[in-house]
Formats: structure tokens, sequence, C-alpha cells
């Protein structure tokens, strides 16, 4: 199976230690869509989308990216890092809904934050991702793989 994710990870790098480590530990291809802003991704089998939150959103790139770059009727994922831990994909998922992807699954985990107001007091969720996080992830992408 031939995979791609493409990231969106500016602030504290917090989905990019995501991405790392499962790259470490399988074979799949990165793009950074923050300066990447075209890619055919007709070859892959799985194209998965990573990003941090921002204004309750995926990154714009990242929205950019999928509007302009996914073919149709692909199977995708989605991984997110968020003070929150919540799901923030709906207005990603707006976006391609004309694309018909089939999600295989979406993973969230907390990252540090320190926008905005959160800076004055040190930030949230410090430390974040985790050891535990990054396990999860890597773990997550293992079903990924197997859908």
């Amino acid at each position: 199976m031939k995979c791609i994710i493409v990231t969106a990870s500016v602030h504290h790098g917090n989905t990019k230690k995501i991405v790392d480590a499962i790259a470490k530990e399988f074979d799949v291809d990165i793009v950074d869509a923050t300066s990447v802003k075209e890619k055919d991704l007709t070859e892959y089998d799985l194209i998965g989308f990573a990003s941090g939150v921002y204004g309750f959103n995926l990154h714009k790139a990242i929205i950019e990216f999928a509007t302009k770059n996914l073919p149709d009727n692909k199977k995708i994922f989605l991984i997110s890092t968020s003070a929150m831990n919540k799901d923030f994909s709906q207005s990603f998922m707006d976006a391609i809904a004309t694309k018909n992807p089939t999600v295989a699954g979406k993973f969230s985990c907390h990252g540090y934050n320190t926008f905005g107001p959160f800076k004055l007091v040190g930030g949230t969720s410090k430390g974040h991702p985790d050891e535990k996080d990054i396990a999860n992830a890597i773990d997550f992408y293992k079903e990924m793989i197997k859908y």
C-alpha cells in the first residue's frame, strides 16, 4: 500500500512529532502543505492529512492543499493535535465533500499550546504530544494501513 501524509505543523511542531514518529516506523511519504502547494496524489492508496488546530479548524494550508490536490474517491485519514483534544475536522470535511473521500479514521491528541491568552499562563497541554500520544498515533496508523 502506498501512503502519503500531508502535514501542517507550524506552532510548536506538535503534529510534526506525530508524523515523524509514524515515518520512522513505516514507509510513508511526507509533504508539508505550508511549503508545497501542488502534488499529484493519484498514485497513493491512502492519504493522510495531519494538522494542528488553528482557530478551531485544521490549518488553512491543509484545507487548500486537499481541495486542490485530493483526487476523487480516495481513502483518507486525519491526524490532529490541539490543546482541547477534540475533533475539529468538520470544516475540512465540508471543503472536500465533493471529492467523495472514504474516511478510514481520525486521530487526535493533545498538543502544547501557547496561543493568545494561554501564553500568559505558560501554555496548556505541556509536554504533549508525549510518548503515550505518539505510541497511540503509531497504533492508529497501523490500523489505517490494514483498512
